[in-house]
């Protein structure tokens, strides 16, 4: 099982470039209906049906908050009938907030619902490594880290400094705060927009949680649940 995690433009180029066995895909979840978090997915879909050798046989699914199924049908009006029959099976599904979602028999899907759009969730994986929560662009919520309780990374946006927050998304010290909060083992910072991307979002948030590893993800990073290490 290989799972993706949101799927915004420039995403398959970046799994290629680092070598990621993109083509194995099985999973795309999102998180919420902004392009920069699904705009990739026809192209993803596109390239499973074209360039893989042999063609793909394996089935490709879609999973993200209520509404999911609507996009990608209307997505199909745009790009063609091909995205909902690319020559694979393809399952595209609304998932419910805070219902345990079998992917398989070790790996569960949960979602919670947070403040960014009105149909934007967290997702938690948990798998018997352990358990990773991503949060999706969020603002500040204290439910959400009630909910992150715990967790062995947090995934979490940092989208703007201090001086610029605003509700529906957070600063690297919120990030922090809420890494504090749920009592996570390690938090990893991403979603910069320039401002945090050109400082030094770990340590900002560092200030705020000294109870474990802290990274500002980088392209190509890779990190282990249930090794303990990057």
């Amino acid at each position: 099982m290989k799972i993706l995690l949101d799927c915004g433009a420039g995403a398959l180029h970046r799994l290629a470039q680092f070598g990621l066995p993109w083509h194995d895909v099985t999973h795309v979840i999102v998180s919420h209906f902004h392009p920069d978090h699904w705009g990739e997915l026809p192209m993803l879909v596109y390239a499973l049906k074209y360039t893989t050798v042999p063609p793909r046989t394996d089935p490709l699914v879609v999973l993200g908050p209520p509404g999911v199924v609507r996009l990608v049908k209307k997505l199909a009006e745009g790009y063609g009938p091909w995205l909902l029959d690319p020559g694979f099976p393809i399952g595209i599904l609304d998932v419910r907030d805070r219902e345990p979602f079998p992917l398989d028999g070790d790996v569960s899907l949960e979602t919670f619902p947070v403040p960014h759009t009105p149909e934007s969730v967290a997702l938690s994986l948990t798998a018997p490594e352990g358990r990773l929560v991503y949060t999706g662009d969020t603002g500040p919520s204290r439910d959400l880290a009630r909910w992150a309780s715990g967790a062995d990374l947090l995934l979490a946006e940092c989208s703007l400094p201090a001086d610029q927050a605003i509700d529906i998304h957070l600063t690297p010290e919120q990030a922090g705060e809420l890494a504090r909060d749920a009592g996570v083992r390690r938090l990893v910072l991403t979603h910069f927009y320039p401002p945090v991307e050109t400082s030094d979002p770990a340590r900002a948030a560092g200030a705020r949680f000294k109870g474990g590893a802290i990274a500002a993800a980088r392209d190509g990073d890779r990190f282990t649940i249930g090794g303990g290490g990057k």
